[in-house]
Parts: structure tokens; sequence; C-alpha cells
């Protein structure tokens, strides 16, 4: 199993976080561990970046040293993490963090962002949520810009199983994360409609789960003209 394993840009990536206290330090370490952020790093173009949802910043972290003339911006409502962020990857050049949502991230950068990035927050929302979610992540991104975005998949398997008892722990146990409803975990056959509806098309999706205890999928699709 390679759950354990961490990503090839470990070192320059950590380096970023070495000031942090030891148990934010420790998050990230473990974050970095056990999703495979690297694939999802790989997906993502060259350009200006919006992630949303950052936490830490390691997924943007990682984006931005790909790249030193790409400009990531990140955002998250959780303003200790914000500070977190800021004082690590954001000190690289071509990284800025925001404290808030991705509303008010649409209102500072509506329509400029070649790409928007989120990992493992969708499913945190309630159902009912998802479309106003959606839309605000389509109008963050220019005609034809891409969305990228990592999810857990619902597939009815342990792996799905162990990941709602891990999301408890972490959002209602550790309090690590903040957490608006029950995790919302669906197959990927049902993404595709749900996807278009929002405005979005050329769906593709890529399986990330092998190697690890959690199904990892990804989904990329671009903001219909």
């Amino acid at each position: 199993m390679k759950r354990f394993s961490l990503p090839r840009s470990a070192p320059e990536v950590y380096a970023q976080f070495q000031n942090l206290p030891l148990r934010e330090r420790f998050h990230v370490i473990a974050r970095a561990s056990s999703a495979p952020l690297d694939a999802v790093a790989a997906r993502v173009p060259s350009g200006r970046i919006a992630e949303v949802g950052c936490g830490h910043g390691l997924l943007s972290a990682m984006i931005a040293l790909r790249d030193p003339d790409t400009k990531v911006i990140g955002s998250d409502p959780d303003e200790r993490k914000m500070t977190w962020a800021n004082q690590g990857p954001g000190r690289l050049p071509n990284v800025e963090f925001y404290p808030g949502s991705a509303k008010e991230l649409l209102d500072l950068h509506r329509g400029s962002f070649d790409a928007v990035v989120v990992s493992d927050v969708l499913y945190l929302f309630p159902f009912d949520r998802w479309p106003e979610f959606l839309e605000d992540l389509r109008q963050l991104l220019r005609p034809g810009g891409l969305l990228v975005l990592k999810e857990v998949e619902g597939d009815r398997s342990w792996r799905h199983r162990k990941a709602i008892v891990q999301e408890m722990v972490m959002t209602r146990a550790l309090g690590l994360t903040k957490h608006t409803g029950v995790a919302v975990l669906l197959p990927r056959k049902e993404f595709g409609p749900i996807l278009e509806k929002a405005g979005f098309d050329s769906m593709e999706t890529y399986d990330l789960a092998r190697g690890y205890t959690t199904p990892h999928i990804l989904y990329t699709a671009r903001r219909a003209a």
C-alpha cells in the first residue's frame, strides 16, 4: 500500500511549512500521505489558478512550485488555517491566500481564472447547496476555464464506509475541518449530469484510489460557453 507514501515533491513543499507548530505540520503531512494531491496538481494547467477550500495551502504550494509563472490564489473560510497558510506557502511570490468562501472570492475575481481547484470540499456541503456552490465556481472561471474537482467516491465499498468514519473523526471529534452537514458521497455516474446542469461540459474522470484506503476520484470539466 502506498497510503503512507509522500508525494515526490515533498521536500520542497514541506519546506514551506517548517515554521508552523508541530500540530499543524503533522496535519499537513497526514494530508499529503493520505490523498493523491500530486496527481491532482498534475491536472492543473498553468496560468491563473484558484483553490477553493485550500486549508493550510498544501495543494496550492504544490501547484505554485511546479511552475513559478503560475499564480495561485487560495481561499478558505477557516481563518485559523488561513493564518497558517500565510505563514507557510503564502510567502511564495506567486501565492496569495484570502479568508472566505467561494462567493467572497468571486466578489474580487469573477471570471478571471484559467482553472479552479476544489479538493475534498464539495461532499462536505449538504446536497441542496451544491448548485449554488458549483455556480460560484463556474463564475470564477473564464469561458472555457477548467474545473479540477477532487472527491471521495460513494462506491459502497469498505473504503467508502471508512471515509465516512474518518470524516466524522476529523470534523466532529477533532474539529480539524469545518463541516456543514452529512458527507455526501456519490458514485461517478451521477456527476456528469450534475456538472452539466451546473454549466460545465467536457467532463473527464480519473480514478485515483489505487493504493489508498479512500476511494479518491478526480473530475475535470470546462466552463461551457
